[in-house]
């Protein structure tokens, strides 16, 4: 197994040039130098370094064992300061907000990790454009928000993003639907409900229901928006009733549905992007370690649910 010290004495002689000048940078010996890389060339077989008077150079199989170490060094050396950064922090509370299906499904197992590292979440439920405002002015750390291929959420400069879930958008049709016995439903066959009332979400510039409204104005069609709700039970609910029609994430479709049948659409941008929306801190423009532990914990929530969504 490598050695860590035998990737810092790669990097030190392509730095310097010389393992005599790598022991100094290093404020090691030079046969401490000598040892690990030749340690290092007995593990891979083949020599990592061209010596000559004029100083070393590194060997074409040096320079890829450099590129891989340099991503090794740098994981190892955040891991050490996250570490000793969250020994010191002692207990911290986090103001943190989510859109109510994912609070659903993973916010219960986010927390129980979290609080286990000293970390006590202040979870707020909301829509996606209240949580917009509310990382933008600092009123958050965190906030885990939707949208979809193509479409910016208008976040400050000194928010960052990072997606930790792809959550594809199911069409939602009652029983007896023309297009239910289909496996999936393409995009043309969507369009084909452009005279279908359909259901959106409360607010009008909500991301999920923009993907829909612009493919279907991209063939001249304006949609008769029937219902507006964002509780996905009385939208079920409608479309059971045969009201109205409407896209529905994976996210919030588990469980059976009477009256109802979910089908894929088959063009990989009707998804929902799932973010989350952190604000940066101090000169690193990084956010604190309490809070990319509490990205660690959403992104492992997501995963865990996937996995087990197939298995079932």
């Amino acid at each position: 197994m490598v050695d860590l010290r035998q990737l810092e004495a790669l990097r030190a002689v392509h730095a310097e040039g010389s393992v005599t000048a790598a022991a100094r940078r290093l404020g090691w010996g030079q046969p401490t130098v000598d040892y690990h890389l030749k340690n290092l060339e007995r593990l891979v077989g083949s020599p990592v370094l061209i010596r000559s008077p004029r100083g070393s150079r590194l060997t074409p199989v040096g320079m890829l064992l450099l590129e891989r170490a340099q991503e090794i060094l740098t994981l190892s050396e955040r891991a050490i300061r996250d570490a000793r950064e969250l020994t010191s922090m002692g207990r911290v509370r986090l103001r943190f907000g989510t859109f109510p299906t994912a609070a659903a499904k993973i916010l219960p197992s986010v927390v129980s990790r979290v609080n286990d590292l000293g970390i006590e979440v202040d979870a707020v439920l909301e829509e996606g454009p209240s949580l917009v405002e509310r990382i933008n002015r600092g009123a958050l750390d965190a906030a885990l928000i939707y949208t979809v291929p193509g479409y910016e959420l208008p976040f400050r400069p000194h928010v960052a993003t990072v997606e930790v879930h792809r959550d594809p958008l199911m069409l939602a049709l009652p029983t007896g639907h023309p297009l239910a016995s289909r496996a999936s439903v393409d995009v043309a066959a969507l369009l084909s409900l452009w005279n279908e009332r359909w259901l959106f979400a409360a607010a009008a510039d909500d991301p999920m229901d923009t993907i829909v409204i612009d493919a279907f104005a991209a063939e001249g069609h304006t949609l008769d928006v029937a219902i507006r709700t964002d509780d996905f039970q009385v939208m079920l609910g409608m479309i059971a009733a045969r009201m109205v029609v409407g896209l529905v994430p994976a996210l919030a479709t588990g469980g059976a549905h009477p009256g109802i049948v979910l089908r894929p659409i088959d063009d990989p941008s009707f998804v929902r992007s799932i973010l989350v929306a952190t604000t940066a801190e101090g000169a690193s423009r990084r956010p604190s370690t309490a809070v990319r532990q509490l990205v660690a914990a959403i992104r492992d929530g997501f995963s865990a649910l996937a996995a087990g969504a197939g298995a079932e």
